[in-house]
């Protein structure tokens, strides 16, 4: 799935990871501390653990820290939902917009496992929520197709928001667990009896990290609507509970809705939309002209 709003203006200043002779440096979240000229030395190399990196030069995982980077973490948690559905588990995603400045991200998919890892010896939520690539998408068991940063994104949302809270519906029960600034407040708690599926991601991003933390309903709008184009049959809901206003994203017709959507106002070559599938050594095209 073609991913919108990928950051491409990340700061060309920022430093890049160490190297020698032109190979990557071995600690790939290491950096160079400002020093005296003379004394670069091994004490020089710091080496950032877990999300500190990304809270350290957060521009290099989500472009910015100003308006658009601060929409570019709704996105990354949508991503997740949306792999769902690509996956054919999950029918609507809901978004809201809340009036404490935060966002609010519902689907009704499988649910973030909630398992013991075999090797990490934590929940594979919280796997999920505190390692940087730590997902479903490198092997070939959990997606054939996703449109998220591939382990990255929810991870570096949990790291730059003051609080982060999931709630997972699976396995027979509703289980929650609360983060700091990407760190676990606590353990992964199992709650009540539940029969339903589904996964809840609720995050403030951190004023002390970004520029701003007022999400724009048009902005996130445009977006949605986009996904829900590229995405037939996908509920796609956006709710501003700060001023009482939601909109619902439902195209069964995909991306020739699309076409005729940015065609409104133009005059199309050909009276009706040509639309053309087809599949070939596991890759999927849709095309649609008007």
């Amino acid at each position: 799935m073609p991913h919108f709003d990928q950051p491409d203006d990340i700061n060309p200043t920022q430093p890049e990871p160490s190297t020698v002779n032109s190979r990557p440096h071995p600690a790939a979240n290491a950096v160079i501390n400002h020093i005296e000229p003379g004394a670069y030395d091994s004490e020089s190399i710091t080496v950032l653990e877990g999300l500190e990196a990304v809270r350290k030069r957060p521009g290099m995982y989500i472009g910015s820290t100003g308006e658009r980077g601060l929409h570019h973490l709704v996105s990354e948690v949508v991503d997740n939902a949306v792999d769902e559905a690509l996956a054919g588990y999950c029918d609507t995603i809901v978004i809201r917009i809340l009036p404490e400045g935060g966002i609010q991200v519902i689907d009704d998919g499988r649910g973030i496992p909630v398992k013991e890892h075999p090797k990490e010896k934590i929940p594979a939520v919280t796997l999920a929520l505190t390692v940087l690539h730590a997902g479903a998408k490198f092997g070939d068991g959990g997606y054939k197709v996703s449109g998220g940063l591939h382990g990255v994104g929810v991870s570096v949302v949990n790291a730059l928001s003051a609080r982060l809270v999931v709630e997972v519906k699976r396995d027979g029960y509703r289980w929650t667990q609360s983060f700091s600034l990407g760190e676990p407040d606590g353990p992964l708690q199992r709650l009540e009896p539940s029969e339903e599926t589904g996964t809840t991601v609720t995050f403030y991003a951190s004023p002390d990290i970004f520029e701003t933390t007022n999400y724009s309903y048009d902005t996130l709008a445009a977006r949605l609507r986009e996904m829900a184009f590229l995405n037939k049959g996908l509920k796609i809901v956006i709710e501003d509970e700060r001023d009482d206003r939601d909109h619902t994203f439902l195209y069964k017709g995909g991306i020739i809705e699309f076409i005729k959507h940015l065609n409104q106002n133009k005059t199309p070559v050909h009276p009706k939309v040509l639309f053309f599938e087809g599949k070939r050594d596991g890759i999927e095209v849709e095309v649609a002209l008007h």
